[in-house]
């Protein structure tokens, strides 16, 4: 045999420019993974877009309310019969001693205007207007006493019927089963929306009002629990705030690294994982019922925004401290051992050098840590915050923190579970606000880190 019989059989050239079977299988996966994301990213975009749609257009009308404008004369023999103005006096009179007046104002609306209605009883025409149109005359005769005499045109609130006709929540056979309104009501309604006596427009009490018992859904707001959910991000910010980032600081930068510091770590770790209504347990069992309780600490009651900021507060922790460690990591050991190396102490190095580039990280950590809270209903669920009626706001600041109150969230959880169809729609007019609110936290976190980023 010869050397050439014995050599390797020369391989087949291929050109570069022709794609082989493994290239072509190859570019096959690449763009399937391709096409699974672009999938991905579709169906992400529309189930948010299903959410929002749902979210605008069931919360939307929450924002509008009808109103029915009515002339009434505020009858000096029924309001001050000594006619001397004299306020205690004046303040004797309670809502039922306004009934007739308003009673007899419908029944001059419906005169003058020329409306046809079998309804004439004073009582079945106040079923048109909220229970809460007689306190609202009291409070401005009360605050206007030289008004007494004249005839004063107000804007009630419709009944939620009213208003729920209006905005197509109710209909004419809903009535069939329904005592409060009836058909007769709503003809009289129509009238009315036809003679511009009733009307809807926007309603800013939605928004800056306080909430209402179950039988005026009209006249509730998300003012005093907007005002409660400030209150407990504030405890939060001043307290998560510093002790996350303090914390951080010390494990990353100083502690020693040994058995007790990886425990700590595992530790915060688990409780990040810790489910939100744990630490609702432990604010009631600790707070309310150890601290306000057994200590007598009177600050420390059920509802009350402290409790909740602090239970809150616990609840964030975690997030800040891991976020801040992960932005502390992020800062090159090169800035550390260039500060070391000019002479700059170890102090020196993390407050002057690191801890300014780390600085967007940690607000951003913070920032997202607080809209996460923001939107938490569990841990209000143990310390009263939902069964809690915020109906008026607090006195001062320190009563802001120390008064029960409730909180978005809270407030949102309640209305969903009221009977009215008006609370419901309520609710979702309070998700609207509260997108808002979290959405402007995401977009300041953004700007910020943007704003503090630096290049190194």
């Amino acid at each position: 045999m010869t050397d050439a019989s014995n050599a390797a059989p020369l391989r087949e050239k291929k050109s570069l420019l022709v794609v082989d079977a493994r290239t072509k299988k190859r570019n096959a996966a690449e763009a399937r993974f391709k096409m699974y994301g672009i999938i991905a990213i579709t169906l992400g975009l529309l189930f948010l877009a299903v959410l929002l749609t749902t979210i605008i257009s069931r919360g939307t009308g929450a924002f509008t309310q009808t109103f029915i404008s009515v002339p009434v004369e505020l009858r000096e023999d029924k309001l001050d019969k000594k006619g001397n103005r004299n306020l205690e006096d004046i303040k004797k009179v309670s809502t039922f001693g306004y009934n007739p007046l308003l009673g007899d104002a419908l029944s001059a609306v419906i005169a003058e205007g020329g409306f046809t209605t079998e309804i004439t009883k004073s009582k079945e025409l106040r079923k048109l207007l909220s229970s809460s149109a007689v306190g609202q005359m009291r409070a401005y005769v009360i605050e206007n006493t030289d008004q007494i005499g004249q005839t004063v045109t107000f804007d009630f609130f419709a009944s939620s019927r009213v208003d729920g006709y209006i905005k197509g929540r109710v209909t004419r056979e809903d009535l069939a089963r329904d005592k409060n309104l009836s058909a007769e009501h709503l003809d009289l309604v129509d009238q009315m929306i036809e003679a511009g006596v009733v009307r809807k427009k926007f309603n800013p009490s939605f928004i800056f009002g306080a909430d209402a018992s179950e039988s005026r859904p009209e006249q509730a707001g998300l003012g005093v629990s907007m005002l409660g959910s400030l209150f407990m991000m504030l405890v939060v910010l001043f307290l998560a705030l510093p002790i996350g980032v303090a914390a951080s600081i010390y494990l990353e930068e100083f502690a020693p690294k040994n058995r007790l510091t990886d425990l700590i770590e595992v530790n915060i770790s688990n409780l990040a994982a810790v489910p939100s209504i744990v630490f609702g347990i432990l604010g009631l069992a600790f707070f309310i019922q150890f601290c306000g309780g057994y200590l007598g600490i009177a600050a420390m009651k059920a509802s009350a925004p402290l409790v909740g900021g602090l239970v809150l507060t616990l609840m964030t922790l975690p997030t800040i401290i891991i976020s801040t460690r992960a932005a502390l990591k992020a800062v090159p050991p090169s800035i550390r051992d260039a500060a070391l190396g000019v002479g700059a102490s170890k102090m020196q190095t993390v407050f002057h050098h690191v801890l300014p580039l780390a600085a967007p990280g940690i607000l951003t950590g913070t920032i997202i840590g607080l809209a996460q809270a923001l939107g938490e209903t569990a841990p209000l669920l143990l310390i009263g915050m939902v069964g809690y009626i915020a109906s008026n706001y607090p006195d001062s600041v320190l009563s802001g923190f120390t008064d029960p109150n409730s909180a978005m969230p809270a407030q949102i959880f309640e209305w969903a579970k009221r009977a009215d169809p008006a609370f419901y729609e309520r609710a979702w007019g309070g998700i609207i606000i509260l997108l808002v609110f979290l959405m402007t936290m995401n977009i300041i976190a953004i700007l910020l880190r943007r704003r503090f980023e630096r290049r190194w």
